[in-house]
């Protein structure tokens, strides 16, 4: 799969390319690509943003700089899903997520302060997704978090039952993971379950789907 990812800070990627699942798909199952848009702006001294017309805080991402951006890198309008990362965009869910990750290619468009002309969302992208109903001062850690969520569904990302047995997923009936412990079996008068203790694999996977259905109800 490919993912280009549209940005004014490339370099805010760094760490994310470093760490897995991403580290472990890159160059297997995944190809990043980190797009400035000062690259390809046409605007002088790498102008990329304006004042909003209206008045009002905040500068807006032209339109004009995302579409030579696009058309730059892939000679017109991409015929493939264009994401812009904006608050109007659907809600990201786990189902979402393996919409995307299905996908061959994929364009993020992320922006800054206060986001994008309107007219990159209606008819530059493709489609619009929030990570969640808050204000962050960038669309670069929604970015990250859509990087992040697609990459570990990628194969070689995780190991296979790390990701069958977690959060959202179809062995759980989409509810939540039940608790997790390790070492020591007793820490302050705190003990790990005597179940999980019992070698009951049978018995164990019970208790966890049920925690599991507690868990997703409450």
């Amino acid at each position: 799969m490919q993912i280009d990812v549209f940005t004014l800070v490339p370099h805010a990627f760094g760490w994310l390319t470093g760490q897995r699942p991403v580290a472990s798909a890159l160059g297997e199952s995944l190809e990043l690509r980190l797009l400035n848009y000062r690259d390809t702006t046409p605007l002088r001294n790498g102008q990329v943003d304006d004042d909003p017309y209206g008045g009002g805080a905040g500068m807006v991402l032209r339109v004009d700089v995302v579409a030579a951006a696009l058309d730059t890198v892939y000679g017109g309008p991409p015929d493939h899903r264009v994401v812009a990362l904006t608050p109007q965009g659907r809600q990201l869910t786990q189902e979402v997520v393996e919409e995307l990750a299905a996908e061959e290619s994929l364009t993020l468009l992320s922006a800054r302060f206060e986001g994008f002309d309107e007219r990159v969302v209606r008819h530059l992208a493709s489609d619009a997704i929030s990570v969640g109903p808050y204000v962050l001062s960038n669309g670069d850690l929604p970015a990250m978090v859509l990087v992040d969520a697609i990459a570990r569904r990628l194969p070689g990302a995780i190991r296979d039952e790390s990701g069958a047995w977690e959060s959202f997923s179809a062995e759980l009936e989409g509810g939540l993971e039940y608790p997790q412990y390790t070492r020591p079996p007793e820490f302050r008068g705190w003990r790990v379950p005597e179940i999980l203790l019992s070698g009951d694999h049978g018995k164990i996977e019970e208790w966890r789907r049920e925690q599991s259905r507690r868990r997703t109800v409450l």
